[in-house]
């Protein structure tokens, strides 16, 4: 399997003077060869493909108001129209929206195959340097990188990305499984009752954040003060998002390495982020993230990561007998079952519902249906997860 290793580094003057350029040619190849590629379409209904633009890009270099191009490794030039035509691929797919226009104030990338670097007693090496780069190799890599991507983020933070083949190891097979709501007051609640808490970052540096973004605001456009000030705001998001990483990191890492199996709702963020009082905490609390670490790391570590259909009722469902509430407001955090007289929380009885509802799935190949599943085929699930997995 291929993964990516991610490490800070430290450039020398010359080494940030190289980056600045290589990040600006890259910028202005992508740009100038989308507005090529759209004007194309819309005047005369052409399509244009990799090889055109490619084409195009030769003649660009050969024209001498353009000549600066050459300075720069012509590698991560041909990579950002590789990544321009993979956008287009995923637009016409559907995966995607239409590829837009890159800015020099967000984070810049620029892509080196192994023609472009060099990797050598643990020194890396980049095009047009002859010194290695600083990097804090925080873990060995696998194997010798078949990519690396540098990348310099908007708070002036440089980074490199090594792309190696590894071997994942599974780790040892248990018999733990366990369902998982996610929801804002706790980042996710399991079926046994343990809530996370929601820690709410981006509210804890929230005066700290309005204190700068009201000096830059002030600010002069075009200024250096400006751009000192700019910088700080950048810090400080950078900050926020490094916790908010560093927290869900820690969570899927405890939850992929206990459970067996983990079943997850399938959620529809984007369309919930559209809900204008709740998109900021929606955003904060990072549910999109926290599903897409605990199916990559499962698929690691060997364990199965189930996502059920998001429309399945699970809060509304009695865990215990499988009635059924018509209407239960977000407001309600406790209910009582009028059938068998349990009495619920909500995200309990939620995450308790998710896991029958996964584990049925995982040990029947059966879709999620919207009626409820009860304690026993929870059981009766675990037992045939147990039997699947080659467990007594």
């Amino acid at each position: 399997m291929k993964r990516a290793y991610k490490y800070r580094f430290y450039p020398t003057p010359d080494q940030a003077e190289l980056l600045a350029q290589t990040f600006g040619c890259v910028r202005f190849v992508y740009n100038s060869i989308l507005r090529w590629r759209t004007d194309a379409y819309y005047e005369r209904q052409e399509k244009i493909g990799y090889t055109q633009a490619s084409a195009r890009l030769t003649a660009l270099k050969k024209e001498p108001e353009f000549a600066w191009l050459n300075d720069v490794s012509s590698v991560p030039l041909q990579q950002a129209l590789r990544h321009q035509q993979a956008g287009f691929s995923n637009f016409f797919a559907g995966r995607a929206r239409y590829p837009t226009f890159k800015s020099k104030r967000y984070k810049q990338a620029a892509t080196l195959t192994n023609a472009a670097f060099k990797y050598r007693d643990g020194r890396l090496y980049m095009a047009k340097s002859k010194a290695p780069l600083d990097v804090r190799w925080s873990r060995p890599l696998p194997s010798t990188p078949s990519t690396v991507t540098i990348t310099k983020d908007a708070a002036g933070r440089y980074f490199v990305s090594c792309l190696c083949e590894f071997e994942p190891v599974s780790l040892p097979v248990n018999t733990k499984t366990t369902g998982i709501d996610v929801g804002l007051k706790d980042v996710f609640v399991t079926d046994t009752g343990f809530k996370s808490g929601n820690p709410r970052h981006t509210a804890r540096y929230a005066a700290r954040l309005v204190l700068l973004q009201r000096r830059l605001s002030k600010k002069a456009r075009g200024s250096k003060n400006r751009t000192k000030a700019r910088l700080k705001v950048a810090r400080l998001h950078a900050k926020i998002a490094d916790c908010r990483l560093d927290a869900l990191h820690k969570a899927t890492r405890k939850l992929i390495n206990e459970n067996l199996v983990v079943c997850v709702e399938s959620l529809r963020v984007k369309n919930m982020m559209r809900n204008s009082s709740l998109s900021k905490a929606i955003a904060d609390a990072g549910w999109g993230e926290f599903v897409r670490q605990l199916r990559y790391k499962g698929e690691w570590a060997g364990r199965s990561v189930v996502a059920i259909d998001p429309f399945f009722a699970s809060s509304k469902n009695c865990s215990g007998c499988g009635f059924t509430l018509q209407k239960m407001p977000l407001d309600v955090r406790k209910w009582h079952c009028p059938e068998c007289g349990a009495d619920h929380d909500r995200d309990v009885n939620a995450a308790r519902n998710i896991k029958a509802a996964g584990l049925a799935v995982l040990a029947h190949g059966e879709p999620v249906n919207p009626e409820p599943h009860t304690a026993a085929q929870v059981r009766l699930s675990e037992v045939g997860i147990l039997a699947l997995q080659g467990g007594e």
